[in-house]
């Protein structure tokens, strides 16, 4: 008996050491991805209720050199939305509104207002416009906006479906979820945050965010190309009150999932209803599989931030990032993430490109299009690289890694072109697809 405890005891310590070896390896492959220009940001682990990783990487103020930390706040996006709908759930339980309560009862003016319920809005099921789709998004984002304001811009879309009848994700929902709490409580979406959420779970670090100010640890956000960081435009955060509107950071942001969990901010009733997913989605929480466990949580994108926060209640694994400059598909660290809190190793990619010759891209430049997708991608040469763009999209460029291979880490995007056969076959999340050249 003694020598089999001996055993088990060496193999405990042994998953230990492992654990934390692979904990080792991924900061070491964060601190790769940054020397490589891929990331810049925040991450960070929790599980059985403990911090078990942390990583900060890159700068917050790229002008003045000045380094993130563990205490930068930076934009989380639409990871708000969780946020808000904790919030309204608080409501509830405060008899201050109920899930079947008209939007009519705040807001008239909006298309079917009549029709659409809290719960509606709260799972996306409105048909409510989606304000950021339209191009007029880009004339306003960055102006501060009130009440009226938005609400004006709001009304005057056409509903895109009876409420109800599907789910389909809409910013103006949570827009319209964070003003109805401001007139339910007469308090401000500020105040609320910090009364029902922040100060009850003791979180310093997180509020409703204003303009960026890097003298109080607040990161900017960017974008590299050309060797340099490119500063982006900044969203006024009078805009996306209750949508995405918060800052924060990646370990205050595992303290509020796991005290939504542990049930410090509602009851576990409600958490239930909250995770009572329809299409994937419940009340501002996102149904996320990983083998074969299912987590909740959100994800985030404002200005050029992105962010994720999800807990796996069977594993007791939180896992979070919020990174402000990204050219690698974030999603693949994310799972990496993940995979390290069940012991799965990786390999650390050596990033390694080749120079093509504009005569040898030359070969590769045309209009190609696939039987089975209903787009075409025009493949070009722009300041001696090569780009490709899809019909109604953004070009972007791509980076050689062979002769004839190419990719774009950012969205996780391979292309192997065959010029023998005037084709390519681009693979993006799993999938492969050929288009040939007209």
């Amino acid at each position: 008996m003694f020598k089999k405890l001996l055993f088990l005891s060496a193999i405990s310590i042994s998953a230990i050491v492992f654990s934390q070896n692979l904990k080792e390896k991924l900061g070491s492959y964060l601190d790769s991805l940054n020397a490589h220009h891929k990331l810049m940001g925040s991450f960070a682990i929790a599980e059985k209720g403990n911090s078990t990783f942390q990583k900060v990487v890159g700068f917050s103020d790229v002008e003045k050199k000045q380094k993130a930390n563990i205490n930068t706040q930076y934009r989380i996006g639409s990871i708000s939305k969780t946020f808000t709908a904790v919030l309204i759930m608080k409501a509830v339980e405060d008899k201050k509104l109920f899930l079947e309560n008209k939007l009519s009862d705040f807001y008239p003016e909006i298309p079917n207002a009549s029709k659409i319920t809290v719960e509606n809005l709260l799972q996306h099921r409105t048909g409510i416009h989606n304000l950021t789709n339209e191009q007029e998004y880009w004339t306003y984002f960055n102006k501060p906006q009130t009440e009226s304001s938005l609400i004006n811009i709001i009304k005057k879309y056409s509903s895109d479906f009876e409420p109800g009848l599907k789910h389909e994700y809409s910013n103006s929902n949570y827009i319209l979820l964070g003003l109805i709490l401001e007139k339910v409580y007469r308090k401000t979406y500020a105040e609320l945050i910090k009364d029902k959420i922040a100060r009850p779970l003791k979180l310093t670090l997180t509020e409703v965010g204003g303009k960026i100010a890097p003298a109080k640890n607040q990161a900017f956000s960017y974008n590299y190309s050309d060797g340099k960081y490119d500063l982006s435009s900044e969203t006024d955060m009078s805009v996306p009150i209750g949508a995405g509107d918060i800052i924060s950071t990646p370990a205050e942001l595992l303290k509020f999932i796991l005290g939504l969990e542990n049930g410090k901010l509602i009851k576990k009733e409600n958490l239930e209803k909250m995770r009572s997913f329809v299409d994937d989605y419940g009340y501002g929480l996102i149904r996320f599989p990983f083998d074969k466990s299912i987590g909740y949580g959100h994800g985030g994108r404002i200005d050029s931030f992105r962010s994720a926060l999800f807990y796996f209640p069977d594993l007791k694994v939180a896992a979070s990032y919020v990174v402000n400059q990204s050219a690698i598909d974030t999603n693949e660290v994310f799972d990496i993430m993940l995979g390290v809190t069940a012991g799965k190793d990786f390999e650390i990619p050596s990033f390694k490109t080749i120079q093509i010759s504009e005569n040898e891209l030359q070969k590769f430049v045309g209009t190609y299009s696939s039987p089975d997708i209903p787009v075409k991608i025009n493949i070009f040469i722009q300041d001696k690289k090569l780009m490709a763009q899809a019909t109604g999209q953004g070009a972007f460029p791509l980076e050689a890694t062979s002769g004839t291979s190419f990719k774009f880490d950012t969205a996780g995007i391979g292309i192997e072109f065959f010029p023998s056969k005037n084709q390519f076959v681009i693979s993006q999340g799993g999938t492969q697809n050929t288009f040939t050249k007209e």
